[in-house]
């Protein structure tokens, strides 16, 4: 009964943290509650139908794919810089990834597709699908349910830009939403290296990751839209992409160029947070005891772990875990969980932490949203820069709330 308590005390926490004044009213709560229905019966569904679970690795080999494809223009550009042929030994595993190299030309490729697909008329034909679908069964748009929906296996900013004619002109709630989303799971082409991580100590790792993605999803749209309310969505007719393509491969040339400023504006804003973080905690570390914010968050999310089901013996080292996953991110905290000696957790704390850490909920991410979506839509980049904070605390609580219903489901016989 714990991981139920706690799965409801973690949506009166977001109500709690949510905009001012009262909004409760206003809340959507046919939106809350068909995210949450969502939610459990996708879980129930993935972690008790195995058939279920390889439908979604087909898709993922999609985003696969697509990254695969990215790495041969990143290697032919870059070199080993970018994927290519090593011209020396590797001295440790990953050791020569380079973010700027490897995922990050990722954006430049979603964007030019998204270009392409607007042009011919493909990416309206889906969105007014997705409307059809889940205004009806949610009360959202068809842009941010195809936002949301792509977020499952591309990254936080890839997924924005294939609805990019759309983010002008969305509510301020359902612009908080699809940035939820992004918090609350990981991007398909990386699913692959945690799970490579956690196979020692993890069953299934692969298949645990991609499904924590899938019901962390609607359960972000859930959080969302009790912390900041958002009406019925509308997709408007009258969209526009500026200049309009004279044929496809213009549509491509335009669309590879609007993707440099949204590059440009997530390396910049995300060296800068990176340093900020480190440079507040060498200010910590000067004050008895060696703090970090690693540790102060750690004090925060021990009660929370307890709350969604690990046992209050073993709670410090997941808060532990979490607190890295927030500060730091969740490449990190995923080595440590694989490192941990065997005992500081048991099976069903690690199935709870795997869930809650699967995010890119942290300080970093929120430097590549902000400055990725800042340059999509620069006329909401202060409206984008205000909800970056309150983005990571919606997508943490997302996965937490999908941490809580997998450790009830482990529990059950």
């Amino acid at each position: 009964m714990r991981g139920v308590l706690g799965f409801f005390l973690l949506l009166v926490v977001a109500w709690a943290l949510g905009e001012r004044p009262a909004h409760a009213r206003r809340i959507p709560w046919r939106t809350v509650a068909a995210g949450l229905g969502l939610q459990v019966v996708l879980a129930l569904l993935l972690l008790r139908f195995p058939p279920a679970s390889r439908i979604l690795l087909v898709a993922n080999r999609l985003a696969l794919a697509l990254q695969q494809a990215t790495d041969h223009g990143t290697a032919f550009v870059f070199g080993y810089l970018g994927g290519g042929a090593l011209p020396f030994t590797e001295t440790s595993p990953g050791a020569s990834f380079i973010l700027a190299f490897k995922v990050l030309p990722l954006v430049l490729i979603i964007s030019a597709l998204s270009s392409l697909l607007y042009y011919w008329g493909v990416l309206q034909a889906v969105t007014r699908a997705f409307a059809w679908v889940l205004r009806r069964f949610m009360g959202i748009s068809g842009a941010l349910a195809l936002g949301a929906a792509v977020h499952i296996y591309v990254g936080m900013i890839e997924a924005p830009l294939l609805i990019r004619p759309y983010l002008a002109h969305m509510q301020r709630g359902e612009l908080f939403a699809l940035m939820s989303c992004g918090m609350a799971g990981v991007a398909g082409t990386v699913m692959v290296v945690y799970a490579t991580m956690l196979a020692p100590v993890i069953p299934d790792a692969l298949g645990n990751i991609l499904i924590c993605s899938v019901i962390s999803t609607p359960a972000a749209l859930a959080v969302a839209a009790v912390m900041l309310p958002f009406g019925p969505g509308e997709d408007s007719a009258q969209i526009t992409v500026g200049e309009e393509p004279t044929g496809a491969f213009d549509a491509l040339v335009k669309g590879t160029r609007d993707g440099v400023g949204p590059l440009v504006g997530i390396v910049s804003v995300l060296l800068v947070t990176v340093s900020l973080v480190a440079l507040v905690n060498m200010a910590l570390a000067q004050l008895p005891g060696g703090v970090t914010l690693q540790g102060l968050f750690a004090i925060l999310f021990r009660p929370v772990m307890w709350l969604i089901g690990v046992p209050w013996a073993e709670s410090a080292q997941a808060a532990v875990l979490m607190g890295t996953k927030t500060v730091l991110n969740e490449f990190v905290a995923y080595l440590d969980l694989a490192k941990l000696p065997e005992g500081a957790l048991g099976p069903q704390a690690r199935t709870i932490v795997t869930y809650a850490l699967c995010g890119f909920a942290n300080f970093g991410s929120m430097g590549i949203l902000v400055g990725g979506l800042g340059a999509m839509v620069p006329e909401r980049r202060r409206e984008i820069t205000a909800l970056g904070l309150r983005s990571i605390l919606s997508g943490t609580i997302a996965t937490c709330m999908s941490g809580a219903l997998a450790g009830l489901l482990v529990q059950a016989p």
